[in-house]
C-alpha cells in the first residue's frame, strides 16, 4: 500500500476528513519553504502538496502565479526543491504530493524525472495539464516507482470519463470544484455535492476537493457533502507571502490549525 492510500486509510478509520494544504516551493525562498512544509505538518495537515514554480502555470489563479514568478525571480529550479524536499521529508509524518505541469517532466525525461522524486521521498504527483489520453504514459512508470499519480476531475467531465478518471487515478481522485482556475472563491458550489455523488457512485477510492476552498467554513462544507480531503491552496499561498517570513510562517499554522479543527470532528 501507498503512503498516499495508507494516510487515507488511517484517516478513514477515525472517520476524520484529510486537510491537503498546498505552497509555492521557493515562495518567498526555498529555507522558508522547508520550514512551512514542517510547520504546515505540525498544525494538522495530512497531505502536503508542493508546487513547483513554472512559468506558464495554466491552471493556477492570480495568488499562485504571482507566488510562482516570485519564486522563478529568485532563481528556483527543481533541482533545488529536490534537495530540499530530500531533506525535510525524513523530519514530517504527512506524505509530500508533487504539483507540476507536464513539460518540465519531458523536458527532463519521465523516468528520471521519477527517479529523482522517488529518491527525494516524495509520495505523490498531480499533473494538471495531464489528459486522461496520454496519462498512460505517466501512470504506468510512476507506479513502478512508487509514486501515485492522481488525476484530476473536472466539473464539466462527462460521467462516463469521470469512471474512466476514477479508475486510472492512483492515491486518490482530485476533484476540481470549479470551471476555472485554482483562488479563493466566497462559498462553495452546490454542484461539488452532486459531483461528489457521481463520483462515488463508481469508485470507492478517496477523493479530495480542490480549488476555491479559503475558509474553515467552506472546508467543512465540502467534509459534510462527503469529501475525503479538502485541498487548500490560494489561501495558505497568500498568507504565507504576506509580512516577513515570520509573519507568513505564523499566519499558515494559525490557518492550518482553524481548517483542521474545522473537519476533524
Amino acid at each position: 500500500m501507498s503512503r498516499i492510500s495508507d494516510c487515507f486509510e488511517t484517516l478513514a478509520r477515525k472517520q476524520q476528513c484529510g486537510l491537503i494544504p498546498f505552497i509555492t516551493a521557493g515562495d518567498p525562498d526555498i529555507e522558508t519553504t522547508a520550514e512551512a512544509l514542517r510547520i504546515l505538518d505540525r498544525s494538522g495537515a495530512d497531505l502536503i502538496e508542493l508546487g513547483v514554480p513554472y512559468s506558464d502555470p495554466l491552471a493556477d489563479g492570480p495568488v499562485i502565479q504571482a507566488a510562482a514568478t516570485r519564486a522563478l525571480q529568485k532563481g528556483t529550479n527543481l533541482d533545488q526543491v529536490l534537495e530540499m524536499v530530500k531533506a525535510t521529508i525524513p523530519s514530517l509524518r504527512s506524505p509530500i504530493i508533487l504539483f507540476t505541469y507536464y513539460n518540465p517532466i519531458l523536458n527532463r525525461g519521465i523516468d528520471k524525472f521519477l527517479q529523482q522524486i522517488a529518491a527525494a521521498g516524495v509520495a505523490g504527483l498531480v499533473v494538471p495539464d495531464l489528459p486522461l489520453e496520454e496519462a498512460s504514459s505517466l501512470l504506468q512508470p510512476a507506479a513502478k516507482m512508487g509514486i501515485d499519480l492522481t488525476l484530476l476531475v473536472a466539473p464539466t467531465s462527462s460521467a462516463e470519463r469521470m469512471e474512466a478518471i476514477a479508475r486510472a487515478s492512483q492515491g486518490f481522485i482530485y476533484l476540481v470544484s470549479v470551471t476555472g482556475v485554482t483562488g479563493m472563491r466566497s462559498q462553495m458550489e452546490k454542484r461539488v455535492s452532486n459531483l461528489l455523488k457521481q463520483i462515488r457512485n463508481v469508485t470507492d477510492k478517496p477523493i479530495g476537493v480542490g480549488f476555491g476552498i479559503s475558509q474553515a467554513e467552506q472546508a467543512r462544507q465540502v467534509k459534510d457533502w462527503g469529501a475525503d480531503a479538502a485541498i487548500v491552496g490560494s489561501a495558505f499561498v497568500k498568507r504565507l507571502a504576506e509580512g516577513t517570513p515570520q509573519q507568513g510562517l505564523k499566519a499558515i499554522a494559525e490557518f492550518c490549525h482553524s481548517l483542521k479543527t474545522a473537519i476533524a470532528s
